[in-house]
This record gives structure tokens, C-alpha cells and sequence, in this order.
């Protein structure tokens, strides 16, 4: 298992507002990601070391977004201001993941502006939804080469995580390696104070470090 990307709901002043804000305070630009069709959401993207990637979501006005788990959560949190949604972790074969949550993993895409087609399965959303410290799980079908991380080089690099929740509660869900799929970065557990999840997250930048 391996941490593959944090997301984050854009606020009331929509998709590119935040995204040219956070843009600026870690001193990079967020790519046009393209649209999630299945879901009816839409994201910016910020390639990041170690082959993870930051992406910023907004729902689209779009059917499949009021169906969607995805399309539901982001609609959510943006509503309540936005901010951090959730952390995705990658594997390469989601089979062991489906059978220890006794789900089956959905097909997942998004249409990059170039015209190609990214494609994943996905497994664990609704875990995520209903509690935001639990990660869900993505088996990538494209070449690595195409892996959102290496669409830039940002110089942008994940170093910390802050969540309010319980490794305990992570690691009867998903098993032990969601907790070593964080190990290349630094991670304080807080109690939930209110909703769980994300609460802060550390990038080392160019002009040092910025937590968010």
C-alpha cells in the first residue's frame, strides 16, 4: 500500500479561486485535472514527490454527482466551506482489499484535458464518507508514466499529516498496511474534535515549509 493522494473540496469561490490560492502559498501552479464523468466532480491537480499527487475537487451540476458517494462528499464539504476531504491510498491489486471489506471495487476515470483517459478501480468510498479518517483504496490501470504525480516536477513535497481520528480504527478497516503506507511521512493521530479526518497537512516548498 502506498499513500497516493490527499483531496481537498473546493470553497464558495469555487474550484479555480482555491486552487490559485493555494497555489500561491506553496508556490506552484495546480494543473487542469479534467473531469470525473462518474462522478459528476471536477479537479485541479499538484504533482508532488514521491509519486503523490494533491488535487483540488468541486461537484459539477451534473446527475451523477447526486448519486455518486464521491460526488456527494465533495458536495458536502464545500458546502460547509471546504477543505480537506480525504486521503486515497494506491495498491496494486485491490482484490485483498475487496475481500477484507467485503466489497466490490467500482470502475473509476477522469478525462485530462489532453483527451486521455485515466482509469482506476476504487473500493471504500462510503467507508469515507461516513467517517473522513479512513482512506479509500485505488488500483491504477494506466502506465506509470501517466500516474498524476509525473505530470510536473512542482518541487512540492508531503511531509506531515495531521488527522483527527484513531490508527486503531484505520487499522481494523484496512489492516496493517494503511498505517505503514503512511510511513514515509511524519503523522499525528488527535481525538476527533467535531468531524474526524484530515485536520492539517505539511509540504516542504521552496520557501520552506507550509501547513495547510
Amino acid at each position: 500500500m502506498h499513500l497516493d493522494h490527499l483531496s481537498f473540496a473546493a470553497g464558495p469561490d469555487g474550484l479555480d479561486a482555491t486552487a490559485s490560492e493555494l497555489g500561491e502559498v506553496l508556490g506552484a501552479e495546480f494543473l487542469d485535472g479534467g473531469i470525473h464523468p462518474r462522478f459528476g466532480t471536477r479537479n485541479r491537480i499538484l504533482p508532488l514527490a514521491n509519486r503523490q499527487y494533491l488535487e483540488i475537487v468541486e461537484v459539477l451540476d451534473h446527475p451523477a454527482a447526486d448519486k455518486a458517494v464521491f460526488g456527494q462528499a465533495v458536495r458536502k464539504r464545500s458546502e460547509a466551506g471546504g477543505g480537506w476531504l480525504c486521503w486515497a491510498i494506491s495498491v496494486d491489486d485491490i482484490a485483498s482489499t475487496e475481500q477484507k471489506l467485503g466489497r466490490h471495487a467500482v470502475p473509476g476515470n477522469r478525462r485530462r484535458p489532453d483527451g486521455f483517459n485515466l482509469e482506476w478501480l476504487q473500493v471504500g468510498l462510503k467507508g469515507m464518507s461516513a467517517d473522513a479518517q479512513l482512506p479509500f483504496v485505488t488500483e491504477w490501470r494506466i502506465d506509470p508514466s501517466e500516474h498524476p504525480s509525473q505530470a510536473a516536477d512542482t518541487g512540492v513535497e508531503l511531509t506531515a499529516l495531521e488527522i483527527a481520528g484513531d490508527p486503531h480504527r484505520v487499522e481494523d478497516w484496512l489492516g496493517e498496511g494503511a498505517i505503514t503506507a503512511l510511513e514515509s511521512i511524519a503523522v499525528s493521530w488527535t481525538a476527533p474534535n467535531g468531524v474526524p479526518g484530515i485536520s492539517a497537512a505539511t509540504f516542504r516548498t521552496a520557501a520552506g515549509d507550509v501547513r495547510i
